[in-house]
């Protein structure tokens, strides 16, 4: 935490200097609070309407949590099992690759006129956009362990089993936590583009709401808190990837003590 907000001040610096820019333009070149409210509007109604939105930011929370979960582990077992079985690789991986060429926000209409405006097929939308850099980073990680350690695992009469529990599988979990960092951002994305096209409420039907009574103020507190989500979301993987990959901090301060 200390080295988090070591790290951290000169980036909040910099939102400092920008929002104010922002509040001192709004002023000086009087521009009107429906075109561009200034950040002292948006942070008033962000506290003083928190009643009036806290549901939909709660729904997206809850939208975000599980279909990040499902798009995780569907990442997971689709990299564990094109790595085990080559078969499936040569067959299935040009058909992943195929599936990210086709934009969500075309596919995510067609799935609310099949399934509905429940929660369903925006739950298939945020799988779809978590589990393909979870899998291919996962992928890229058994890639990389060692070969030759590998080998002679093989010659000391370990399984395929055993080699891919206690090299491949360990040696790939920084790949992995790489894929969660992106797959944690692109989860909320997923949320709010279903919810623009289908939904009864969360952010994206807040920001619906919002655009068509010209309410630009609540735009930009449902931006923000998108925002604030994300980084939220990340910086809690980043934590979790501190905790579990133990051993690699352990070698970063033995290499810095090493004259």
């Amino acid at each position: 935490m200390r080295n988090l907000i070591i790290q951290g001040w000169r980036p909040a610096l910099v939102l400092i200097v920008l929002f104010a820019g922002w509040e001192l333009s709004t002023v000086v070149f009087n521009i009107e609070k429906w075109f561009l409210p200034p950040p002292s509007d948006i942070i008033t109604v962000g506290v003083t309407e928190w009643t009036d939105y806290n549901q939909h930011v709660f729904a997206t929370l809850k939208l975000i949590v599980i279909g990040f979960v499902i798009g995780s582990a569907s990442g997971v077992g689709i990299a564990i099992a094109l790595h085990l079985v080559p078969f499936l690789r040569q067959s299935m991986y040009p058909l992943i690759i195929l599936s990210q060429n086709i934009p969500i926000i075309v596919l995510a209409p067609l799935l609310v006129g099949w399934f509905g405006f429940g929660m369903f097929p925006k739950l298939i939308v945020i799988t779809l956009v978590c589990f393909f850099p979870i899998a291919i980073s996962l992928l890229s990680g058994f890639q990389q362990a060692d070969r030759d350690l590998s080998h002679y695992m093989q010659m000391a009469g370990a399984t395929k089993r055993q080699i891919f529990r206690k090299l491949e599988w360990p040696n790939a979990l920084p790949s992995l936590f790489s894929g969660l960092k992106i797959s944690a951002t692109y989860s909320v994305m997923g949320a709010v583009i279903s919810e623009w096209l289908g939904a009864n409420n969360g952010l994206g039907v807040y920001m619906t709401l919002a655009s068509s009574s010209f309410r630009p103020d609540r735009i930009f507190v449902a931006i923000f808190i998108i925002v604030a989500i994300s980084l939220l979301f990340f910086l809690l993987i980043v934590w979790l990837e501190k905790r579990v990959i133990h051993w690699q901090t352990a070698e970063k301060r033995d290499s810095h003590d090493t004259p």
